[in-house]
């Protein structure tokens, strides 16, 4: 099985290089205006690479019962997900355009997935049908959303994706999230920095799809494994707060202080954590590097600390001082 995730991994490298060397012929170009955080026009299109390899692998899975087969079902729906992405890369669709595909993505997911059965959060607690139901709609949507916004820098996204696939097979052992990391490692050889292809929303909304979907789907798996008597171990929406907390605390706060300043949300900007590193002097690489860095502690929490309330609370302390450390090398400023 290991030598069909390492060759997924080349297959995910010869399709990037074909991608790129066909969006060179084609201009598929992203050019650099005032609100990149790149200079150098590159091709984009690279999550075509990493769509292909990740449905070639969990469908290996799926042909040799070695994934459930109703999480399988709520994964090929990000399928429509890199669809309407792929389009929106090449015509700019409009964003109503976008959102309804993504509702009924999120809709369908849910009804294969059974739902989510319940929400436990530090204050908060509900196994209520219709607020599970529509926290879980909203996360996938929002998912979809937050990765394609973080995805502004050489490496950063991918890298991110590979440590979520490493840290949930370390964590649950599960052979799809190898399939996940390594179906992004391919792409990341081309794209670190300075990259030579993008993945283009193609690839990050995929991406946080399939976030979004691991952390209802492991709620959920945690649910089952107490109504069979076995001790929950931890499998949490709290754990993927914790080990997604980079991308989600950044996007959401993000999203409130531009609120706040009464900025027009739909705008360009470069407000994000990195993206203000990156103004700072930081180059694209140690950017990446302090976040790998960061999130190994992360992953360490949830995974030395059993009591995983406890190990959200130790990270919620640890993302205000990445708040108050980027805030002083790149003041939040209003347009």
């Amino acid at each position: 099985m290991y030598l069909f995730i390492i060759a997924l991994f080349f297959l995910s490298l010869f399709l990037t290089i074909v991608i790129k060397n066909i969006a060179i012929k084609k201009s598929l170009i992203d050019i650099p205006d005032d609100r990149s955080s790149h200079t150098i026009p590159t091709p984009y299109g690279g999550g075509i690479a990493i769509g292909i390899s990740w449905f070639v692998g969990i469908s290996y899975l799926y042909l040799n019962n070695q994934i459930d087969p109703n999480l399988y079902y709520a994964f090929l729906m990000g399928i429509f997900i890199c669809a309407i992405s792929f389009l929106d890369d090449l015509y700019m669709l409009t964003p109503s355009t976008r959102i309804i595909v993504q509702i009924l993505v999120a809709l369908m997911a849910l009804v294969f997935l059974g739902g989510l059965q319940r929400i436990d959060l530090i204050f908060f607690y509900t196994a209520n049908q219709m607020l599970t139901n529509i926290f879980a709609f909203l996360l996938i949507v929002y998912f979809i959303n937050i990765y394609n916004f973080i995805d502004g820098i050489d490496g950063y996204a991918g890298a991110q994706a590979v440590f979520l696939g490493l840290a949930g097979y370390i964590i649950w052992g599960d052979l799809h999230f190898l399939v996940f990391a390594s179906s992004v490692a391919g792409f990341l050889v081309l794209n670190w920095h300075k990259a030579k292809i993008f993945m283009g929303d193609v690839g990050s909304t995929l991406l946080g799809y399939n976030v979004a979907i691991f952390v209802i789907y492991y709620q959920n798996s945690s649910i089952q494994s107490i109504k069979a008597g076995v001790p929950d171990n931890g499998t949490s929406v709290l754990i993927w707060g914790v080990l997604f907390g980079l991308f989600w605390v950044d996007a959401t706060l993000t999203l409130l202080r531009r609120y706040f300043n009464a900025e027009e949300l739909s705008k360009p900007h470069k407000k994000h954590f990195y993206q203000r590193l990156t103004q700072s002097g930081y180059s694209h690489s140690k950017v990446v590097s302090l976040a790998m860095m960061i999130n190994i502690i992360l992953f360490g929490l949830v995974y030395f600390i059993d009591n995983y309330l406890i190990a959200f609370l130790i990270s919620s302390i640890i993302f205000y001082a990445i708040i108050k450390f980027v805030d002083n090398k790149k003041a939040f400023d209003k347009d």
